[in-house]
Order: structure tokens, then C-alpha cells, then sequence
């Protein structure tokens, strides 16, 4: 591994470090060993399949430690919804390896401490975890879910997540989304050498990872970068876009979350900063199309993502939102219930895989994953999950605003990887 590419990796995960001693001192304390079915050191099944933790004679136990109260709720309950609806479909079809899947679910309200406790409470009892929501808490649980060899698929995107067998950020991470999105302005846009962008972002790993890659997209481009870091509490941003005019921006970045998407584009358009604004796609939210400021949305707002609109006419995608909107008549169809059930089927597919290997302990199921090389669930685009080190996705969709279409957005430029992606991968 890249001693530099560690070191930065190390500086992140520094915040975590205490939380995540308390966590290796509460996991104790619960005895997760003797709890666990098949025991730590697994056994074998009468069936003849390795067992360990969370695989029973006939269930398979999954977790998710997601957002069902905090600042991503609405994001949360549409993970959670969407692999309920995954996990009822595999059972109606007999299973996976003759054994039922079950997802134990624990809502942490993106507060890092309940997400430790929350990660105590369920790790002696789940194989793996298809979702985690929220960078500072996955980085919290790092080092133990390392320990633990708990397959885990982050709903989170930071390049700090890279380079552990255990854990797997799905898609694009938020440098290379920003990469293609300043690369989208200058394409796009009239951008040139000498123009200064704006970049709103959270504090953490979420934002400054974004900033990592706006920064060095801006820097190739001959472009400015004017930052504002903003809390996740922080909804009004009038201080912000009254900053960002002042430096003269000819386009904004952010990075955060729906509200404070709604609140930059709504107030910079009152007050005639009609500039364009990329997102990252955990900054837009359909919700937000039934909102006063839907029309400057439409009018100024682009959402660079590693994941197709919900209104793709790709067969897959239609597919699963006919069986959302059968399910769930009364929930929203958005990229949370796409990126839910495209987590879930991966895990799946990593589990039939372990199975089919004789085993579906964790080192199984961890071994089964990092060997996929073209996982193609027909939801996006193809991901090579056999370097720990590198995103698993390079290209990216570019979508937009559209109060009529199911997710509130559509495709406005189809899935491709932004030039320079390599370049700045290679050098990380």
C-alpha cells in the first residue's frame, strides 16, 4: 500500500480512535463470543457449511446501523425499507444457501456515540452489515469492524473508508464525484482559467474528502476555490452565499445535506446569485421538489452520483420501483431505495458465493466479495471490488431536478468517468 495514501487514511480514522476503544471495551463486556451463534471460532452446519456468528441452521441474521431519527432519517428509512423488500423477495424464492435472511435493524440518529453502543449491541449476532449510515460513524467502527472481518457496505463515501478487506465503499467516493463535477462546469457551464468556484461543505471526512477532489479538479483547471465549512446543524445559509458573492463565484459546490442544499440554492437565487450548483447525490432529497425552493432547484441545481436517476429506463431500475411503489404505496421513491436494494443484492450475491465455497462465516464472506471483479446488479454501472485500495466506481451520472419525474430527478448525462479520474487516483 501507498505509505502516503496510509498516512492520510490514518489522519482521518484519528477522531475515531477513542470512540473506537470504547466500543473494543463494551464489545467485551457483552461476552460476543459466547452469544453468537456457531461461537467466534465457528463450526460446521448439518448441512456441511462453515458457520459463525449471525448464520444459524436456518438464518442468515444481517445488520444495519442506520438514520432513522437524525439529519439523514428520510434516507435511512428508505435504506431500511428497500432492503426489507430485497430481503422479503430472496426468502420467497427459497432463501439464500436454505437459510432465511433476516436484517436487524438499529436507528443511531447519526449520533456517533449511539452508533457505538448500537455496534456492541448487534455484532455478536449478524454475518455482515449492508448498511451503515454516516461517514464519522463508520469511521468510528473502522478498527473494529477490521477486527471483527465484518463485510460492511458504508452508505457513506469518503476515501477514508478505503483500504480495509472489511469494508466497502459502493460507487464513486466524494473526491471523484467532485473531480467530475468541476470538470462538468468548465465543460458545461463557460467555466475558464482564473474563475473562482464556491465549495460549501460538512466538517469531517464527508466534506473534506469532497474538498480533496474539487480542490485538485480546480487547481488543473487553472480555477479558484472559495471553501465555507458548514455544521450538519447549520440550515440556514444566507451567511454562506452572501461570503461566496463577495469572492464573486461563477459556480457553487456542496457538500452536505438536502436541507442545506434547499437553503443555498434558495437563497442564492433570492438574492440573484443565479449561478450553477453541483451536489453530491447526499444533498438532494425528492422532498425537496415540494418545497418553496423547487424552482431554483429546477433552474440552477445539478446532482453528480455514482448511481442512475430512479427514472432510468434502465430494466432493473424499473423493475425495483414497480416493486417499491407495490410495497410502499405511500413512500417516495428516491436514491436511498436504489442504493438500498443495490447494497442488498451485492451482499447477496457475496453470500451465495460464500455458500457455494463451503462457508458462510465472515472471513468467507469477506473472501467471497473482494473476489467479484465485475458485480453487475443491473442497477448502474459494473464494480471491481478486488482492490481495497481504489473506488470501486469511476463513472458518474450527472442528474437533474425534475418535479414530475418518480425521485425528483432524471438523467441528464449518462454514466462516464470525468478525464483527469486516473490521473488524480494514480497520484492519491
Amino acid at each position: 500500500m501507498n505509505t502516503t495514501h496510509r498516512t492520510r487514511r490514518d489522519r482521518h480514522r484519528t477522531a475515531g480512535t477513542v470512540l473506537a476503544g470504547a466500543l473494543a471495551l463494551l464489545l467485551a463486556a457483552t461476552g460476543c463470543s459466547s452469544k453468537a451463534e456457531g461461537g467466534d471460532k465457528g463450526g460446521e452446519a448439518a448441512d456441511g457449511v462453515r458457520t459463525g456468528p449471525g448464520v444459524g441452521a436456518d438464518t442468515i441474521k444481517l445488520g444495519a446501523l442506520t438514520d432513522l431519527t437524525g439529519p439523514y432519517a428520510t434516507l435511512g428509512k428508505s435504506i431500511v425499507q428497500a432492503q426489507q423488500m430485497w430481503a422479503d423477495e430472496v426468502n420467497a424464492d427459497g432463501g439464500i444457501c436454505d437459510r432465511k435472511v433476516e436484517i436487524v435493524v438499529k436507528d443511531h440518529g447519526y449520533d456517533v456515540q449511539k452508533a457505538v453502543t448500537a455496534y456492541a449491541d448487534i455484532a455478536p449476532d449478524v454475518v455482515a452489515l449492508p448498511q451503515v449510515i454516516g461517514s464519522p460513524v463508520v469511521a468510528a467502527l473502522l478498527d473494529d469492524l477490521e477486527r471483527d472481518k465484518m463485510l460492511t457496505f458504508p452508505q457513506a463515501w469518503a476515501a477514508s473508508l478505503l483500504g480495509k478487506d472489511a469494508i466497502q465503499v459502493l460507487g464513486t467516493t466524494y473526491d471523484v464525484d467532485m473531480i467530475a463535477a468541476v470538470e462538468f462546469l468548465t465543460r458545461t457551464k463557460g467555466l475558464k482559467k482564473g474563475d473562482t468556484i464556491g465549495h460549501v461543505y460538512f466538517e469531517g471526512d464527508y466534506g473534506a474528502n469532497a474538498l480533496e477532489g474539487s480542490t485538485w479538479a480546480a487547481g488543473k483547471a487553472g480555477l479558484k476555490v472559495a471553501g465555507q465549512k458548514i455544521k450538519a446543524t447549520d440550515t440556514d445559509l444566507s451567511a454562506q452565499v452572501s461570503a461566496l458573492r463577495k469572492e464573486g463565484v461563477k459556480a457553487i459546490l456542496i457538500s452536505a445535506g438536502p436541507a442545506q442544499t434547499a437553503s443555498l440554492v434558495g437563497v442564492a437565487a433570492s438574492r440573484g446569485l443565479k449561478v450553477p450548483v453541483v451536489s453530491s447525490a447526499p444533498g438532494f432529497a425528492p422532498q425537496l421538489m415540494k418545497t418553496p425552493a423547487a424552482p431554483a432547484l429546477a433552474a440552477m441545481l445539478n446532482v453528480v452520483s455514482a448511481a442512475p436517476a430512479v427514472s432510468s429506463d434502465l430494466p432493473g431500475v424499473q423493475r425495483m420501483v414497480a416493486s417499491y411503489q407495490k410495497k410502499y404505496p405511500d413512500s417516495p421513491v428516491d436514491s436511498g431505495v436504489l442504493s438500498g436494494y443495490n447494497a442488498a443484492q451485492l451482499m447477496g450475491a457475496d453470500l451465495k458465493k460464500a455458500c457455494e465455497g463451503g462457508g458462510l462465516t465472515r472471513e468467507d464472506v469477506v473472501k467471497a466479495h473482494r473476489s467479484q471483479a465485475n458485480a453487475d446488479t443491473g442497477l448502474g454501472t459494473p464494480q471491481n471490488f478486488s482492490d481495497v485500495d481504489r473506488p470501486a466506481g469511476v463513472k458518474t451520472y450527472v442528474l437533474k431536478p425534475d418535479a414530475k419525474a418518480v425521485g425528483g430527478v432524471v438523467n441528464a448525462e449518462e454514466a462516464h468517468e470525468a478525464p483527469g479520474v486516473e490521473d488524480y487516483l494514480s497520484a492519491r
